[in-house]
């Protein structure tokens, strides 16, 4: 790994505890809720809110579609000493299943697993914010700097949160940190994925890996490089999608 995408763990991990204290500070917010995929950004996003609060005060929620995959992060949670009685395991199938039906959705249409994918978002925001309202909790963000260049998200489904604690560093750089967390070795080896359908993972939609994306992000957004001083193979492709991608990032148009 390049050294301009090396990061201070320890230094990262204090700046960002010090500011989730200070958005729950500010808002006189108590509580967060926050959705637990079983991947490295939300673990990590996790293990600094735990290390901002305490374990009472955290919400926990997993909303699968395919398959829950509890079971295996229970240990996770237990680690960072969350009450089970924090902790939702909810299946949003049957739900997004009935909005397939109303959007006469089936495998025939275009573009079936995007809009899938979308729905499946959209739903788990629904109840993840209900429960917030319930709990009187902020809904803590899991987006990393790739994913929000690359418009590696759905608007208004797990882009939605009240406050990110991870949105400014790179995929690659949440790695780091999540090693300097402890954050399970299971977590940290796999494959990124939005869990949109069986078998999707993120560098596959891509056509490109994350490490080479972070390269040619950060010489092209930090150091100001033009995607061909940047020299990697796919320095074209990464920097348009982010171009094509970029309409995400300034809606809704107001008047």
């Amino acid at each position: 790994m390049k050294n301009f995408l090396k990061i201070d763990p320890a230094f990262e991990e204090k700046k960002i505890t010090a500011w989730i204290k200070n958005v729950l500070k500010t808002q006189n917010f108590k509580n967060v809720i926050i959705g637990l995929s079983g991947g490295i950004d939300s673990a990590v996003s996790l293990s600094l809110v735990r290390k901002s609060i305490k374990p009472d005060n955290i919400f926990v929620t997993h909303l699968y579609y395919f398959k829950s995959e509890i079971n295996s992060l229970l240990p996770f949670l237990k680690k960072l000493n969350i009450p089970q009685g924090n902790i939702y395991n909810i299946s949003i199938k049957k739900s997004v299943d009935e909005l397939k039906k109303l959007a006469k959705l089936t495998k025939t249409s275009k573009d079936y697993n995007i809009r899938l994918g979308n729905i499946m978002a959209r739903a788990r925001m629904i109840i993840l914010y209900d429960l917030a309202k319930k709990h009187n909790a902020l809904a803590c963000g899991t987006e990393n700097k790739s994913e929000f260049y690359l418009g590696y998200f759905t608007r208004f489904g797990d882009e939605a949160s009240d406050f990110e604690p991870i949105r400014h560093l790179y995929k690659t750089q949440i790695y780091q940190l999540g090693k300097h967390l402890n954050i399970p070795s299971k977590i940290l080896n796999l494959k990124p994925t939005a869990g949109l359908w069986t078998g999707q993972t993120d560098e596959v939609d891509f056509g490109f890996s994350y490490e080479e994306a972070d390269k040619v992000l950060s010489l092209y957004l930090d150091s100001k490089k033009t995607f061909s001083e940047t020299k990697f193979p796919n320095a074209k492709k990464i920097i348009d999608r982010m171009r094509k991608n970029s309409f995400k990032h300034i809606s809704p148009h107001t008047f």
